[in-house]
């Protein structure tokens, strides 16, 4: 009997040792607003297929900006939709595989309870020395919270009292520490502050924040990147997404 039970322990790992090795790496670029629920996903997704997940986190412009110099990024998940269709467009996204992931809320918060009020009226009120916001050129929620007050006329004379992080997560970062007031942040990072003062920025004081992914034409592992876009496309992603203050179509 020994026999015939070493020969079904050869075929047992022989087999399973052959999917070990299929087991693949995704290597993420994502948006600094998303890294939190992207780490959520990720963690589902390497216990359902096996793969892991390598997650690189910063401003839109700035991942866009490396991906272009040849970063080793399989997957881009951006925070607009301008930059996946750039780089579709200019070859480094591959055809047919970008698709819109999520749709972000801004918010404007304060560490102090009272300071921001339901109708954003502090900004015409001006009881704060520094706004915080992300980089508009590079960080598209920064982009969001000019447009903001452009249309509400308030740039010019709001503009002195701007405080510019790199990303949004920085820009989080200063309001939390006291370098501002207040500022502009994602749905998705408020939701899990607790105290202070918020008011949601009606979505129709800004062009919608559309955040779209893409598969990159240099992903090592196409297989099992594809793999995690469609995972991003499924039910248990979609129902962790919208539990961290996105709206999903």
């Amino acid at each position: 009997m020994r026999a015939p039970l070493l020969l079904l322990l050869t075929v047992w790992l022989g087999l399973a040792l052959p999917a070990s090795a299929r087991a693949g790496e995704v290597r993420l670029a994502v948006a600094a607003n998303f890294s939190d629920t992207a780490r959520q996903i990720a963690d589902r997704f390497e216990a359902r297929s096996g793969h892991r997940v390598m997650i690189s986190a910063g401003s839109s412009g700035q991942l866009f900006a490396q991906i272009h110099q040849g970063a080793p990024f399989d997957v881009f998940l951006s925070a607009d939709d301008e930059r996946p269709a750039r780089a579709e467009a200019e070859g480094l996204g591959v055809k047919g595989t970008r698709f819109t992931y999520a749709t972000g809320r801004l918010v404007l918060w304060s560490r102090t309870p009272g300071l921001v009020d339901s109708r954003g009226q502090v900004l015409v009120t001006g009881r704060f020395q520094h706004l915080a916001i992300a980089d508009p050129a590079s960080a598209p929620y920064g982009r969001a919270a000019m447009e903001v007050l452009t249309r509400r006329k308030l740039e010019a004379r709001l503009k002195p009292r701007l405080v510019t992080g790199n990303s949004i997560a920085q820009t989080l970062q200063f309001v939390r520490t006291g370098s501002a007031e207040l500022g502009f942040i994602a749905l998705s990072q408020a939701s899990s502050l607790e105290g202070g003062s918020r008011w949601l920025v009606p979505a129709a004081d800004h062009n919608p924040i559309d955040q779209q992914a893409i598969l990159l034409t240099a992903a090592k592992d196409p297989a099992a990147s594809t793999a995690f876009l469609k995972f991003l496309r499924g039910p248990e992603a979609r129902t962790l997404i919208r539990a961290q203050g996105y709206e999903v179509h």
